[in-house]
């Protein structure tokens, strides 16, 4: 019998792609002169317009009989693709969809395109030759197909998603085609993402406790079980020359107090270094921690010591969330992936006369969303939790923000609570934490009682711009609620 034994040290092809295909009636052809070469233009548009949103396209023409559509749907598997296009160019049969779509077996997006706002009446209807009148309407007949690929989708239980306009790329349409691709690449880093978790939870603080294998099953994340004792021990051998460099780096990345200490600057720089070399030995694209660290003295300067190596990991995209919250750091990743940023944050007090809630937390700040440079400052005691030492004090940018929330369903999955509003200017608490004033289009009070009302967590993370159409396109992508609060 032959082998099927493969050999997995070879390096995997991990690249986002996207496919595309276009659909018709190979009947039409012989009949109607030109019809074929006119939609195939409009197809090689299509895959022109994708490629400039960022995506590789996997582009295989057109597709117009059921034996293509076979062939289609293997060339799609083995090309890996994460996410199929499907131009509908004229009328085509259902049976010309269906074998792609099966065998590829990803997220697919019906693209109903004209390719004007409107036919010229006029100029049609003074057409003197039949055949080529039909001809002409059929290069303005992309709707028909549609409500027919809709029904057997839904017969066949295929999700589908659709995108109706125009060709012209003025339209709005185009936004959300590069909406559905900013989505599908945020999938497919989550997918390949290796999450670290390291330490234990908060005790007693139950809405964080998270179930692992949940987080996997939706997100396609791998979660890596690390050691706070192997952090102390790569702390052990950092050299003081890798120090000192690290702690020049800190002084150009942070606008440090003068009331800092160049022991504290050490001692965090000792343990970003060692910070550093953990994410690299286990090629982690995010962590999330927590430990009490007493009764072993290094572990404690360990812990006590990270909230400025956390702060650089994720202002380079490798988010860090304290208190081993598990759900916000994936709601972290989410957001940097869309580059809107993604940083730690809880309610911290409500401000009825400005009407604005106060938001932050203790520990990491992601540097490329502040107001400014961040600040460090020294803290003579971490609230609720062992030792002290240097901690981040910085606002978001003002401006439109996004708040993101994973959060359980009640009915075992996950589902995304989204919420715009914007950062203002105001007085903050400056008590060397994260602290940001935000005002919500529905008000305060309501904006509080309707996000506490979808069960999220008390922890969420903070991006800036507008992100919720990307975010709902994700949600729907994973398979996942989306809940928009305002």
């Amino acid at each position: 019998m032959e082998s099927l034994l493969v050999n997995l040290t070879v390096t995997v092809d991990q690249r986002h792609k996207v496919g595309l295909f276009s659909i018709g009636l190979d009947a039409y052809w012989g009949q109607f002169a030109g019809l074929r070469e006119l939609l195939e233009g409009y197809n090689r548009e299509i895959a022109a317009r994708i490629a400039g949103f960022g995506a590789e396209v996997v582009n295989l023409g057109m597709v117009d009989a059921p034996e293509k559509a076979i062939a289609a749907g293997h060339a799609f598997r083995q090309a890996d693709v994460d996410l199929i296009f499907l131009h509908v160019a004229t009328y085509a049969l259902s049976s010309t969809v269906l074998p792609v779509v099966r065998r590829s077996k990803v997220p697919v997006i019906l693209l109903n395109l004209a390719p004007l706002a409107a036919i010229d009446y006029a100029a049609f209807n003074a057409m003197t030759d039949r055949t080529a009148m039909t001809g002409e309407w059929l290069a303005h007949c992309q709707a028909c197909s549609v409500p027919e690929i809709s029904n057997v989708f839904r017969r066949c239980g295929i999700d589908f998603h659709q995108v109706t306009g125009m060709m012209d790329e003025s339209d709005e349409a185009w936004a959300e085609i590069a909406d559905w691709i900013a989505a599908s690449k945020v999938a497919h880093r989550m997918e390949h993402n290796r999450m670290g978790v390291m330490g234990h939870y908060y005790s007693g603080m139950l809405d964080i406790y998270s179930d692992l294998t949940l987080q996997s099953a939706v997100f396609g994340t791998h979660v890596e079980i690390v050691e706070v004792d192997e952090l102390s021990a790569l702390r052990r051998e950092v050299a003081a020359e890798a120090v000192a460099a690290r702690v020049v780096e800190i002084r150009e990345a942070f606008d440090v107090q003068t009331d800092c200490s160049d022991a504290e600057l050490e001692r965090a720089a000792r343990t970003s270094v060692a910070l550093d070399r953990l994410v690299a030995e286990y090629g982690l694209g995010s962590l999330a921690y927590y430990y009490k660290g007493t009764g072993i003295a290094e572990n404690e300067d360990a812990l006590s010591s990270i909230i400025v190596g956390n702060s650089l990991l994720t202002a380079r995209g490798i988010p860090v969330a304290g208190e081993l919250e598990i759900k916000n750091v994936q709601a972290m990743k989410i957001m940097d992936c869309l580059g809107a940023g993604g940083s730690f944050t809880e309610y911290y007090a409500n401000d009825y006369v400005d009407d604005v809630i106060l938001m932050g937390h203790d520990g990491p700040g992601h540097l490329a969303i502040a107001d400014g440079k961040a600040k460090i400052r020294p803290l003579g005691v971490y609230h609720g939790k062992v030792g002290r030492g240097l901690s981040v004090e910085m606002s978001v940018k003002h401006g439109a923000v996004t708040l993101l929330s994973v959060a359980e369903d009640g009915k075992g999955s996950l589902k995304f609570v989204v919420a715009e509003g914007e950062s203002v200017a105001g007085p903050i608490l400056e008590i060397g934490n994260t602290n940001s004033r935000y005002r919500f289009s529905i008000g305060s009070r309501r904006f509080m009682q309707e996000w506490n009302e979808q069960g999220a967590a008390h922890h969420c993370a903070i991006g800036v711009g507008l992100q919720s159409g990307r975010l709902a396109k994700l949600a729907k992508l994973l398979g996942i609620g989306c809940v928009r609060v305002c």
